[in-house]
């Protein structure tokens, strides 16, 4: 054999090699995209498509048909190790075909080492692929980014076509998640002894039926008692649950206590009766993120039980929230989602999956729990189930005798019917569409309505007005006696859809207060799907992050996964009580971002006690390890004890005018830490 065809037997082994390891070796000057290993990309849902769309399809935009691409749902990313080899990337970019008939939305951004170097803009069904070219000279990471346009990511199928790298020789490429898969466990175990995990203070409207439950860990039996108890409340010593109703406004504090063979813990409740409830974020479960429609009674139960088998019910998880599909649906082939929408009297109607709402209550609240439901302002839910439009009243009456404590109340429909009704018939209205709400007086409405019903019942129930954060809803979510609202659209189990939504949230901090939170959407750890179940796609450091930045929002707390596969290592994210303790401080203040060092974001909480909650979150691909010494950026000023949050353990005194703090944060990770003045 000659040494030139020895030369190419060698390049073609090793093609083939490379190959086999997710790697392409490319002798010529052009790199496609649709070569490269996809399966790394990250996306809302589906399987990442190569020369395909999600659905397996063949790639089309706006009419015209691609051989060559990369078929993904937003929100999603794509990470390239390029090492400087590329000089120039080109692509067509646009919205696939086969969402047709629905309003997707969404934006292409190509990132360089951390920088932006190129963006769509927001793109539509129907919009001619735009191109893209992107000089890359230098650029060793580069990152395919779609983020939602401002639809709820439902119907985001997004297509990369024609796709390719030039170079100016032989280049090595491989596709990458830089982020470690690598589970890790940080909260040590709870003690036998008792620990009382309650929020400190709990708000109550005068005559509403009184409920708490003092959350504790510790070695059972356990006995509760709670001394200051203002006169109509009682507390039963077995189960710790307070009940009972307040005839008259006031403010009591109240010592709690809990006893086991192993010793005793006290903590201080304050009970605000008056008109405001919901004085800490809500924090329970909800069922559209791992059920979607296919929840049932019989779902919401187990789920309830898991709530106390696992002990999340020891550490103030409370809610056990019934998303979409508990109505009869006006489209499905499933019988048992078929039926009457309403009786002869205009009453709701449940389908056959949930016969017996007010049973269902009654058996949450006897676990110690409580129950939400869900339902639109407009004729239809966003599932296409029968809402509340012209029902209004009905309906808050409904949920106030069923016993329920919670209402999802979602924009939906409302926005096809804000001009009347098409040809007054509401099954003309389809269930979607964000008509209207960036008009303040079209979007305070309906949610005012539902409201005013709300209060005039006699129980309190919660109020979460899902309206996507448009009209700057924080602004007046209070004046339509909302408890809290959505600031954002959909949240899917993505890092690009966290990292997005979490960077969005501090133009509505100033208007979080107790009664009052901005809720930046569920959490997506555990086992979500949305009918499909799933390990949430991610990534350890990432899922930290998210609970760390919910609980420095002062954000709902709202598990979305299911509650009958709890691992150890997502039961560990959600059962440490000195997080939560920060996500329920009665101050009610949210963090923001008081300081950005390249991608490391570091946001501040103002605590009761005048401490202060600080999270050090890396949004970069890069682990930042600095010593930090800019405390007085973070208005930290004198001596402080500086507690590790996750590890639950002081690391030191710190005097923040000579000392500094080193700091290793890893890549999509935070370290949290509580500073504390020394007296």
């Amino acid at each position: 054999m000659s040494i030139t065809k020895r030369i190419k037997s060698v390049i073609s082994g090793l093609i083939i090699l490379f190959s086999a390891f997710g790697i392409q070796t490319i002798t010529a000057q052009t790199v496609w995209l649709d070569q490269l290993d996809l399966s790394t990309a990250t996306q809302g849902y589906g399987t990442p498509g190569s020369n395909k769309t999600v659905d397996g399809k063949p790639l089309t935009i706006a009419g015209k048909t691609y051989e060559r691409g990369f078929g993904s749902h937003s929100e999603s990313s794509l990470t390239i190790l390029l090492e400087g080899k590329a000089t120039l990337f080109t692509a067509q970019v646009g919205i696939d075909d086969e969402v047709k008939g629905q309003r997707p939305a969404a934006e292409f951004v190509v990132y360089g080492d951390n920088q932006k170097l190129w963006s769509s803009g927001v793109m539509r069904l129907g919009d001619t692929a735009r191109t893209c070219s992107v000089k890359l000279n230098g650029v060793r990471k580069l990152e395919l980014v779609v983020i939602d346009g401002g639809n709820g990511n439902y119907y985001d199928h997004v297509d990369w076509v024609d796709a390719k790298f030039e170079t100016t020789g032989v280049a090595t490429f491989k596709t990458f998640n830089p982020i470690s898969n690598e589970q890790y466990i940080l909260t040590p175990k709870p003690s036998a002894s008792p620990k009382i995990n309650s929020a400190k203070v709990f708000g109550v409207r005068p005559g509403s039926p009184f409920q708490f439950l003092v959350a504790a860990t510790g070695d059972r039996p356990m006995i509760f008692s709670a001394r200051g108890l203002p006169k109509g409340l009682k507390i039963n010593k077995k189960t710790g649950v307070i009940t009972g109703s307040l005839s008259k406004a006031g403010t009591f504090e109240v010592t709690l206590a809990a006893k086991n063979a192993k010793g005793k813990a006290e903590k201080k409740l304050r009970i605000v009766c008056g008109d405001r409830i919901s004085l800490t974020p809500p924090m329970g479960w909800n069922s559209w993120n791992c059920f979607a429609n296919e929840v049932s009674a019989d779902k919401v139960k187990r789920a309830a039980d898991a709530m106390v088998k696992s002990g999340l019910i020891n550490h103030g998880w409370t809610y056990v929230n019934i998303d979409d599909f508990w109505e009869n649906n006006r489209d499905s082939k499933d019988e048992s989602l078929r039926g009457e929408f309403r009786d002869v009297d205009g009453n709701i109607v449940t389908n056959s999956r949930f016969v017996d709402m007010k049973g269902l209550a009654d058996y949450v609240h006897d676990l110690g729990l409580k129950i939400g439901l869900y339902s639109s302002p407009g004729p239809w839910t966003c599932g296409g189930c029968a809402g509340s439009y012209g029902y209004e009243k009905q309906d808050a009456e409904s949920y106030a005798k069923w016993g329920f404590d919670y209402l999802k109340y979602d924009w939906c429909s409302y926005g096809n019917v804000i001009n009347g009704l098409p040809n007054n018939d509401p099954s003309k209205v389809s269930s979607l569409s964000y008509n209207g709400g960036n008009e303040l007086n079209t979007a305070i409405k309906p949610f005012k309505v539902m409201g005013e019903y709300l209060r005039q019942q006699p129980r309190d129930i919660v109020y979460s007005v899902c309206q996507y954060g448009m009209s700057d809803v924080w602004k007046w979510g209070d004046s339509v006696n909302g408890n809290c609202w959505r600031t954002t659209n959909d949240i899917t189990d993505t890092w690009v859809s966290v990292k997005n939504i979490a960077l969005d949230q501090d133009k509505s901090a100033p208007y979080a207060k107790p009664g009052n939170w901005n809720d930046p959407d569920m959490l997506v750890v555990g086992h979500v799907g949305w009918g499909n179940p799933h390990p949430s796609k991610l990534k350890p450091d990432e899922q930290y992050l998210h609970i760390s930045l919910w609980s420095l929002f002062s954000a709902p707390l709202l598990i979305g996964c299911d509650m009958e596969k709890l691992d150890d290592f997502t039961l560990n994210l959600l059962t440490n009580d000195e997080v939560i303790e920060i996500n329920q401080d009665p101050l009610g203040k949210q963090a923001t971002c008081l300081q950005t060092i390249g991608e490391l974001r570091i946001y501040v909480k103002e605590l009761e006690d005048g401490s202060r909650a600080v999270g050090f979150c890396n949004f970069g691909i890069d682990r930042a390890d600095i010593s930090y010494k800019d405390f007085e950026k973070l208005g930290l000023n004198g001596q402080f004890v500086v507690r590790d949050l996750w590890r639950q353990k002081d690391l030191s005194n710190l005097a923040t005018e000579s000392g500094e703090l080193k700091l290793n944060v890893p890549a999509h990770g935070v370290v949290l830490y509580k500073f504390t003045p020394v007296k």
